[in-house]
């Protein structure tokens, strides 16, 4: 993603242009991997052999972490600037794009109670070897797991111009806990 710090790249990626939030961050639900579980069979089912890869990502896939009640789910497209050969199942599906740029589409459904972000990437691409590399990361280390947690949990004390902008300023810690996981692109 542009450095979202830079409002002019990054709405040049959004569908939909900056949206102000304030983030919640609640305590982990233990209902949130039977959502995913649903989730990922719906995708299964929507997409098929085209869906290389559908993990479940972000803090609502840690177990005991404190989250946006949100469910992230990286889905392997093989490629996903070619919209016409998966978009519009998607969308059909209720899915609405929220991000467009090289490689990367990301997806939001919006129902009550239930709301899921969807990013496609090519199933080898560095961002899905790096969700799933952060994720096995804090389900593993208890220190590193509280650390993310107290960094969310202060940075949604404010609002901020995007949900971007709390994404990047959580990125020092993110690499932090990367590094500790010996990650390397």
């Amino acid at each position: 993603m542009p450095d979202p710090l830079d409002d002019a790249k990054l709405s040049a990626v959004l569908v939909q242009g900056l949206r102000p939030v304030k983030v919640t961050i609640v305590d982990y639900d233990p209902a949130w991997p039977a959502r995913f579980e649903r989730r990922a069979a719906e995708l299964r089912g929507v997409l098929g052999d085209r869906a290389r890869l559908v993990e479940h990502i972000g803090s609502t896939s840690v177990p005991g972490l404190a989250a946006k009640p949100i469910i992230d789910i990286v889905v392997g497209i093989d490629d996903p600037d070619d919209e016409p050969a998966y978009l519009p199942d998607l969308q059909a599906a209720g899915h609405a794009v929220r991000v467009r740029e090289p490689e990367h589409r990301c997806l939001r459904t919006g129902e009550p109670g239930e709301p899921v972000n969807l990013h496609c990437y090519p199933p080898d691409h560095v961002e899905v070897r790096r969700y799933l590399v952060f994720r096995d990361r804090l389900r593993a280390s208890e220190a590193d797991r509280e650390l993310y947690a107290a960094t969310k949990r202060q940075l949604a004390q404010r609002e901020w111009r995007d949900v971007n902008y709390y994404a990047e300023a959580k990125r020092p810690m993110i690499d932090e806990i990367l590094a500790r996981a010996g990650w390397r692109e």
